[in-house]
């Protein structure tokens, strides 16, 4: 068996995850919002779930049965949830690990409750309501209102939790008061339905947290599902140019080995054609560049925006599956292969490295 090779590799600072995590939490618990705290962009790490539940975070959320059962098998002692609509196939592990699901299809509805009486337990849900983001949820509010009726009123092994809803994944819709005013109407029509007040009302994920810093977060909005303003707190300040006050935005840093620094002409050579991944690439002709490769690739990173240089004097030219090409022709540092180059990362970059095979995982307490 092959040890495991030194780089690459990512160092996670988990100190500032939970000082994250604590803020974030005291923050909502101000507006009376309870967290779930979403950990499928670490590759569902046990200790960072941990770390996150112990920091006041209401429950954990994945989107992946089998990570929740091996979250639960190392001992991560949370309230589960489970963020995608259960697959049919999958609906005796949902009822055996999951204690909430997020669901939006009366068949599922059906199949996790037979599959509940079976294992006699109570599962609760949250059903989804689309408001224009065009993912998962009803998109017809009285539809979603018999549904709510019928789970609470024949379908004895669940338990209706409470509605949510998703913005900003798909469509790219911003959460405000206007949307999510909309989801308290509606939840306030299912409770006049079904003659009690709903558990949860479930207003959305990182791109909500605007509103609580804010404080406008509409009153009967009672929790949030957050990963990456938790684990990165890198979206809002750089991509909505929104400060997360005192929250940490480096805590995760990609190390990876040079392995060859040459000048080369900065345009190709030839007719430009397509890609590996099928794509037209343009390139800007600098004349000769100093270049080096670095031993991580679109296999390991997603998109290479997706990285940010430590090195202010580096700039990323491009990748393919194995290689990331660099700039170095302005760097002062006697650079050589062999160095060590250092990245802080978007949300995109840190999914792809945490779930990588080939990238050695460091810990830092």
């Amino acid at each position: 068996m092959l040890n495991r090779i030194e780089y690459p590799q990512i160092e996670i600072d988990l100190n500032k995850i939970s000082e994250n995590a604590k803020l974030i939490t005291e923050l909502a618990k101000k507006s009376g919002v309870e967290i779930c705290g979403v950990v499928k962009g670490s590759d569902s790490s046990p200790l960072i779930a941990k770390r996150l539940s112990d920091a006041g975070c209401s429950s954990i959320g994945d989107s992946r049965i089998e990570k929740i059962a091996m979250m639960k098998e190392s001992g991560v002692d949370a309230e589960m949830l489970l963020l995608r609509v259960p697959m049919i196939c999958e609906v005796e592990h949902v009822i055996s690990y999951v204690d909430i699901s997020l669901n939006s299809e009366k068949s599922v509805l059906e199949a996790l409750n037979e599959e509940a009486l079976k294992q006699e337990k109570t599962h609760k849900v949250i059903l989804m309501m689309d408001l224009g983001d065009l993912r998962e949820g009803y998109y017809d509010k009285y539809e979603m209102v018999d549904t709510a009726k019928y789970v609470e009123k024949e379908l004895k092994g669940l338990r209706l939790h409470g509605i949510g809803t998703n913005l900003g994944c798909f469509g790219a819709i911003r959460p405000d008061v206007e949307n999510l005013t909309k989801l308290c109407d509606i939840a306030e029509s299912i409770e006049e339905a079904i003659g009690r007040k709903l558990d949860i009302i479930s207003g959305g994920a990182t791109s909500s947290l605007t509103l609580l810093y804010d404080e406008k977060m509409p009153k009967r909005i009672n929790h949030l599902r957050v990963g990456e303003g938790i684990l990165l707190a890198r979206d809002l300040p750089d991509v909505w140019d929104y400060e997360m006050r005192g929250a940490h935005s480096n805590n995760f840093i990609l190390k990876a080995q040079i392995i060859e620094i040459k000048e080369k002409p900065s345009h190709p050579v030839g007719e430009i054609f397509i890609d590996a991944f099928g794509n037209t690439p343009e390139y800007e002709d600098k004349g000769i560049r100093k270049r080096a490769l670095a031993a991580i690739g679109k296999k390991d990173i997603g998109h290479h925006d997706s990285l940010i240089p430590r090195l202010e004097c580096l700039t990323i030219e491009g990748s393919s599956s194995d290689h990331l090409i660099v700039d170095i022709t302005d760097c002062n540092a006697d650079l050589k292969v062999g160095d060590i180059l250092e990245f802080d990362m978007y949300y995109q970059s840190m999914l792809y490295l945490m779930s990588s095979d080939s990238v050695k995982k460091i810990y830092i307490e």
